[in-house]
């Protein structure tokens, strides 16, 4: 993997990231490396130790083993054990009782839609308040163009372990499910106790996360220093009035 670790995006990462990625590219198998590079509340082991017909979150939840794939998408789930601890323990506590009370089924639920949505693609923001509503509202003018300078009083951290995997090749309509969080971001731990303490069902089943195309950050993407890259009505869209009802996802295989 070519991982770019001096990215906004990968920075927070970087340790222990940048030595697991090294330890696999000199051969290691991606769950050993995972294994050594610190405390974690799972086990990493290779994805053959998944039996046939158990659902992935379950099989991590009864037996406190993660199964890792070779290749980015595990890695970075790896990585987001290791960081957030807690935060990846209750979300995988609430996708197994959900499994346990209501099977695999070919809609996941409203909880275990929006755990996989946030797990996959979720991110972190720490931001004063004029950033937050205009990012709630959708004003990519204001927030992005108008109220600039405010972003060097703010934090974002990608925590989807999917959307890492696609910043390995940015394009501009990469977007994160930001939750708002009033922890200290620079701070691991700090942000893995306040998202941990969040991740109830009935929290979750609100869906409390709002879009963020994330290259439109300032100090993301060198392109964004012209603002007419923030024109892209594709990407930067408006708010819908009223809000679309959210629906269920597909649940798919029984690992994402």
């Amino acid at each position: 993997m070519d991982i770019r670790w001096g990215e906004p995006w990968f920075a927070p990462w970087r340790f222990p990231g940048e030595a697991v990625a090294q330890a696999v590219a000199g051969g290691q198998p991606p769950h050993d490396a995972l294994n050594a590079a610190g405390p974690a509340p799972v086990r990493f082991v290779p994805q053959d130790a998944l039996p046939a017909g158990v659902a992935y979150e379950q099989f991590i939840f009864a037996t406190r083993q993660c199964p890792v794939r070779p290749g980015p998408h595990d890695f970075f789930n790896g990585l987001a054990w290791l960081r957030f601890p807690r935060a990846k323990s209750a979300l995988n506590a609430l996708q197994a009782q959900a499994i346990e009370r209501d099977g695999i089924g070919a809609r996941r639920g409203p909880v275990r839609d929006a755990i996989t949505v946030f797990d996959e693609n979720g991110a972190l923001l720490a931001a004063p308040q004029p950033l937050w509503d205009a990012l709630v509202a959708r004003d990519w003018r204001r927030l992005f163009v108008d109220l600039r300078p405010l972003w060097r009083e703010a934090r974002f951290v990608v925590f989807g372990h999917a959307l890492l995997e696609q910043l390995l090749q940015p394009r501009k309509g990469l977007t994160a499910h930001v939750w708002r969080s009033d922890a200290a971001l620079d701070s691991g731990a700090d942000a893995d106790a306040w998202l941990a303490a969040r991740c109830t069902g009935h929290a979750l089943s609100a869906k409390p996360f709002t879009p963020l195309p994330v290259l439109g950050i300032p100090g993301w993407w060198s392109g964004n220093v012209n603002f007419s890259f923030y024109d892209d009505s594709l990407v930067f869209r408006p708010r819908k009035t009223p809000e679309p009802t959210p629906t269920t996802t597909s649940a798919g295989s029984l690992r994402s």
